[in-house]
């Protein structure tokens, strides 16, 4: 009986908290705020905002279809956020003035995040475990894919607000002195470029025994020869870049072959206009064919072997088909974006882009409301232009094989 009140309790929290929508800041708002920091004002903020930006998460894991609920691993995730929605609980009426409690609530953040640190592969073998079990029509990946765009984002979101918090008032010192809490104001983007790629750059070599050069050149439209730099988050741009270069080392490795004499290097225009700074990373790594390139973003499709459920060999995400889709999550968190060509034969072309201005780089998360539930709900729109692959696609749908 207990456990039912408790139960119903959490359920009511949840729905209570999920008609919020969560409250979007700009990198301005969370330099203004870091730059006259006060730690009160930050646990005021998030004992409100975190339980809404969880509930609104919770409320759609529970329209995932029946078959993935199921999944050993997403149980553990759905366990994951009930645990830290209740943890935040735990402060709602707790005085702001008290420094015990201020730093009680500091260990409990730190605790959410060590929670959700596995957040990303966890779920990715729950669709593998789902997969491996049951056939998954497109009408089921399509819902899939909807959803892990927003979990993840919404992860994002999350552990932005924590690792400010942590940076600015948490036990563990800010190492670079210049941010403001996880926030480059001087972002100095052709340097994170250089970094990312020597970092992709050291893997190819140990793999393929060689890597193409790198050549890198900027154009400053509003500062004529002045370095470009931006207020970003150097960490979340490093993850996009280390990604793509990582992408393009090993194409233009597996399209010239080992045995080659010279590779053709990578190319990387930085260009800073009014409104974006856009950054073009080109290479000659034979491309893929147009076919191809919708595939790039989706969560179940990899270019990698895909490990099988429970093989902990390889490289983490190796084979899960995480890395471009997490990537443009993180240039889209800021309302920046990224994007791929191909030219198939030849090479292939990936474009970030960032907004220039932080006062317009607004956080883009996920609302719980009537349209995000009409996505899981009902049956994906049929199509009304068709060809002949498409029809025999859909017939093979029907009988239960994907190919």
């Amino acid at each position: 009986m207990r456990l039912t009140k408790v139960v119903f309790t959490l359920a009511r929290h949840i729905e209570q908290y999920a008609k919020y929508s969560p409250s979007s800041l700009s990198v301005k708002q969370f330099m203004d705020f870091g730059q006259n920091a006060c730690e009160k004002d930050s646990f005021e903020f998030l004992r409100q905002e975190l339980p809404v930006r969880l509930a609104n998460i919770m409320k759609e894991i529970n329209l995932l279809p029946a078959d993935l609920l199921r999944m050993p691993s997403v149980v553990t995730v759905h366990k994951w956020y009930v645990d830290s929605f209740k943890d935040v609980l735990e402060f709602t009426d707790k005085d702001s003035g008290d420094s015990k409690v201020l730093q009680s609530f500091a260990v409990a953040l730190d605790k959410i995040r060590n929670r959700h640190s596995d957040v990303v592969p966890t779920m990715a073998q729950g669709v593998l475990e789902l997969s491996e079990s049951v056939f998954v029509d497109n009408d089921t990946d399509d819902k899939i894919q909807y959803f892990l765009d927003r979990l993840y984002m919404s992860r994002i979101g999350i552990r932005m607000l924590i690792n400010q918090h942590a940076l600015l008032f948490g036990e563990t010192l800010n190492q670079n002195k210049r941010h403001i809490g996880c926030i480059d104001p001087y972002c100095d983007v052709v340097d994170v470029v250089k970094d990312a790629y020597e970092n992709a750059r050291f893997l190819c070599e140990r793999y393929y025994l060689a890597s193409p050069d790198l050549k890198v050149a900027a154009i400053n439209k509003k500062e004529n020869g002045i370095p470009i730099q931006i207020v970003y988050v150097p960490s979340h741009l490093y993850h996009i870049l280390f990604e793509l270069f990582k992408n393009a080392l090993r194409a233009v490795m597996e399209h010239h072959g080992t045995a080659a004499y010279s590779y053709p290097p990578v190319e990387v225009l930085v260009v800073k206009g009014d409104e974006d700074v856009t950054i073009k990373i080109m290479d000659r790594g034979g491309g893929m064919p147009r076919s191809t390139v919708p595939l790039l973003f989706k969560y179940t499709y990899s270019t990698a072997p895909r490990p099988s459920v429970g093989d902990a060999t390889g490289t983490p995400l190796a084979g899960y088909g995480y890395g471009l889709p997490l990537s443009r999550l993180y240039a889209r968190y800021l309302l920046g974006d990224l994007t791929i060509t191909s030219c198939e034969g030849y090479g292939a072309d990936a474009v970030i882009y960032l907004k220039a201005l932080s006062s317009e780089a607004n956080e883009l998360l996920p609302v719980y409301n009537v349209s995000s539930c009409r996505h899981y709900t009902t049956p994906t729109f049929e199509r009304d232009w068709f060809t002949t692959g498409d029809i025999k696609r859909l017939r093979a749908n029907r009988n239960g094989s994907g190919k």
